[in-house]
């Protein structure tokens, strides 16, 4: 074993830092990880089978959702396939853009691009508890296919609670028999964490998260609280739930038309307007949330 490096930037107590080995030291450690890592991957497997023998419940398939070219059924957005995936985004009505939800943005971002779906024959769709009017500047902002549809327009018809949803932020897979269509499954809360790839490469990392819920061995940098990094300030660096804007829009900002203001469209609501409370940030602060 050699003597773990020292870091030389003047700092009285640095971080520790993993304990420096020679490389068949290092791949023995490796290994045996190895050997839980696979146990997890085939339990994974074995909860995916499970999933799929799941029993199904059927929804209301005239549903009416209103997106880009108008009205459309929960069943034309199967487009004629047989399986349907739908992100259920939370959304804050009358907020503005830095104000909706860090915790759906992270969700969502990285699997926006529907090309495997699709190839493999299953649709995709974002519902949100928004009017069209509302929706529609926010998809533009950040640049989103034009797969999302309001719930809560005036020319929407959805008095199905399961098509709804809670604005929790649900992963929700619809299954199509004809013209009717069934409910088989959902993901929600840490489930969501399956279309993070972000989190799971943080968790390959020697320091992870940097959450304080997470384990750390002794001496590493102290955690903050679960998502700091989700919403960060105009350089970049973490701002924590209660300041900056979720992470990716900073790198939209200048992708909108020219003449509009911040807000793109969405108004000028702050915690304690517009149906946010005093001392929320959206309401991923809070505990009506699914985040982590």
């Amino acid at each position: 074993m050699t003597p773990t490096p020292t870091p030389t930037d003047g700092r009285a107590s640095a971080p520790a830092v993993p304990t420096v080995v020679d490389r068949e030291a290092w791949q023995a450690a490796r290994d045996d990880l190895l050997v839980r890592e696979k146990a997890h991957t085939r339990e994974g497997d074995a909860i995916a089978a499970a999933r799929r023998g799941l029993p199904m419940t059927e929804v209301d398939a005239a549903s009416v959702v209103v997106g880009p070219h108008g009205p459309a059924t929960l069943l034309d957005l199967f487009a004629g396939r047989e399986e349907l995936v739908v992100y259920q985004h939370m959304w804050h009505p009358g907020a503005p853009a830095e104000d909706q939800c860090a915790g759906c943005t992270l969700t969502y971002v990285a699997v926006q691009d529907p090309a495997y779906l699709t190839a493999r024959g299953v649709s995709f769709a974002v519902l949100a508890q928004a009017t069209w009017a509302e929706l529609a500047p926010f998809v533009e902002l950040m640049g989103y296919p034009q797969h999302w549809y309001a719930v809560a327009d005036p020319g929407s018809r959805v008095q199905d609670e399961v098509v709804r949803g809670d604005n929790s932020g649900t992963w929700a897979c619809f299954l199509r028999l004809g013209d009717r269509v069934f409910l088989t499954g959902t993901l929600t809360g840490r489930g969501c964490e399956a279309t993070m790839p972000a989190l799971a490469l943080l968790d390959l990392t020697p320091r992870g998260r940097l959450e304080a819920w997470q384990e750390y061995p002794e001496g590493w940098p102290e955690g903050r609280e679960s998502g700091w990094f989700w919403r960060a300030h105009a350089d970049g660096g973490g701002s924590g739930w209660g300041a900056g804007r979720p992470t990716p829009q900073w790198a939209r900002l200048g992708a909108a038309p020219a003449g509009e203001d911040d807000d793109h469209g969405l108004g000028s609501a702050r915690p304690g307007v517009g149906g946010l409370p005093a001392g929320v940030v959206g309401e991923c602060a809070g505990a009506a949330c699914h985040c982590p």
